[in-house]
């Protein structure tokens, strides 16, 4: 099984190609270049570097968010048009499950975390145990405050991943909660090529057609404008 996957989630972006559990190369850049620049290439040195084509790949796994609403765009659009000619099986990963993916030898509670704006997260938590990941709850989007409440109730460690969790560090300081150094704290493209393996065993790719973003929240000028014809309606 041969996996290629991509990360545009945030600002960094990479791509991994994985074979049967094994990374076989992986693509890493953050710069001020923008996704629709950088994806492309990444892809291109991956394969080219490990002398694999499009026509080996197994599956194709992008972080389908939450994340950027832009860079979520470009990934999934990515990955629908190498996929669709060859009619390649597709893995919508979790952005936050892929970055769980970094604290999977750890024991404890993995509290993944991107700064969603306006004082709120988005969030999921795991339970890592014998290098096995458990999902605790489904993604959402939550006030960093409610957060805290919520993980007061665990008794185990919890680890600290994602752009949200040097947000959440100092306001988690009251249960200890550990911040993983930056190298294992942020999504990578072999998190989601990880990932995307529990879902091509599992039966959970689908077609390319039917690949999509997953929004939590709607983009900010949607939100704007909701609220502007939500007063215009109460006068």
């Amino acid at each position: 099984m041969l996996i290629l996957a991509l990360d545009s989630s945030a600002a960094p972006a990479s791509a991994a190609l994985l074979e049967d559990g094994k990374i076989l190369s992986e693509f890493y850049i953050n710069t001020k270049q923008t996704h629709s620049q950088t994806l492309m290439p990444m892809v291109e040195s991956v394969l080219k570097l490990t002398n694999k084509t499009l026509d080996d790949v197994t599956c194709m796994a992008v972080s389908a968010g939450p994340g950027s609403f832009t860079g979520v765009r470009i990934g999934v659009s990515c990955v629908k048009g190498l996929s669709m000619t060859r009619n390649i099986s597709c893995a919508g990963v979790s952005t936050l499950r892929a970055m769980a993916e970094n604290a999977r030898q750890l024991t404890g509670i993995v509290c993944a975390v991107m700064d969603a704006r306006c004082g709120q997260v988005y969030n999921a938590l795991f339970r890592a145990e014998d290098g096995k990941l458990t999902r605790l709850c489904d993604d959402r989007a939550l006030p960093i405050a409610e957060l805290l409440e919520e993980c007061k109730t665990f008794t185990e460690k919890i680890y600290l991943v994602g752009d949200g969790a040097e947000l959440c560090y100092k306001t988690f300081a009251a249960i200890r909660a550990e911040l993983l150094l930056p190298q294992l704290r942020f999504q990578r493209a072999s998190g989601v090529a990880m990932a995307a393996q529990e879902m091509v065993e599992n039966g959970q790719t689908v077609t390319p057609d039917a690949l999509m973003p997953i929004y939590l929240r709607l983009p900010q000028a949607e939100r704007e404008l909701k609220a502007k014809n939500a007063q215009k309606n109460n006068k």
